[in-house]
């Protein structure tokens, strides 16, 4: 009997070797996909993909930066537009010391009075007397009176040297002997300047009937 027990052990032993044997097995080929973890973090490195992605951003942020040098173009193009600018500038307006100014009466008739101003260009460039003049006139009392604007529209006036412009002081006159107004000088300022000069009231012009807030000043012109 016990011969029999101990074969019997012997056999349960066996039985139970071969079975932690076959499960050492069963653990190695588990362990298996894990020896597959190294080439599975090399993956990042064919995450070169995401590289490669990043190198074609920066290269679109290089084709952006292009842009900008196109945009530095658009500069240059407002620099050509200042230089249109610059080329097709305006004539430099008269200067007082290059104008000869002289006032003289051209009343058409008896009733309307009118003294033409005329401004020579004695320069020697081309200049514009365009728009209106400054005009004061001063009475026999020291006062001064600003002369208003009449109701036209300046034409443009360009003088090359030798060249005269003409503007007109127009008024009423009065022929009762009774004018309250006793003009002496004139002042005329030409357009676009700051620099006066003082004129004679023409002898032989008539009186202003009324006062001096009735006489106006027109833009200059051409005396052709």
């Amino acid at each position: 009997m016990k011969q029999s027990r101990t074969a019997v052990l012997a056999a349960l032993g066996l039985a139970a070797a071969l079975s932690l044997t076959a499960c050492n097995n069963g653990d190695d080929s588990a362990q298996a996909p894990a020896a597959k973890d190294p080439s599975a973090s090399s993956s990042p490195s064919s995450g070169g993909g995401p590289s490669q992605g990043q190198g074609s951003g920066s290269g679109g942020a290089q084709g952006g930066s292009a842009k900008p040098g196109s945009g530095t173009g658009s500069p240059s193009s407002s620099g050509a537009g200042n230089g249109g600018a610059e080329s097709g500038g305006k004539t430099p307006f008269c200067k007082t010391q290059d104008l000869a100014i002289d006032a003289t009466n051209a009343a058409p008739d008896q009733s309307s009075g009118r003294i033409n101003i005329t401004m020579a260009n004695r320069g020697s460039a081309t200049c514009s007397a365009t728009g209106f003049a400054g005009v004061d006139i001063k009475d026999a009392d020291h006062t001064s009176n600003p002369i208003g604007r009449g109701q036209a529209q300046p034409r443009v006036t360009t003088l090359k040297p030798g060249d005269a412009a003409v503007f007109d002081l127009a008024y009423t006159i009065d022929g009762s002997g009774k004018s309250l107004s006793h003009p002496t000088d004139i002042l005329v300022t030409p357009p676009n300047e700051t620099h006066t000069v003082t004129l004679k009231w023409p002898a032989g012009a008539g009186a202003i009937k009324g006062a001096y807030t009735d006489v106006q000043v027109y833009p200059t012109h051409t005396s052709n």
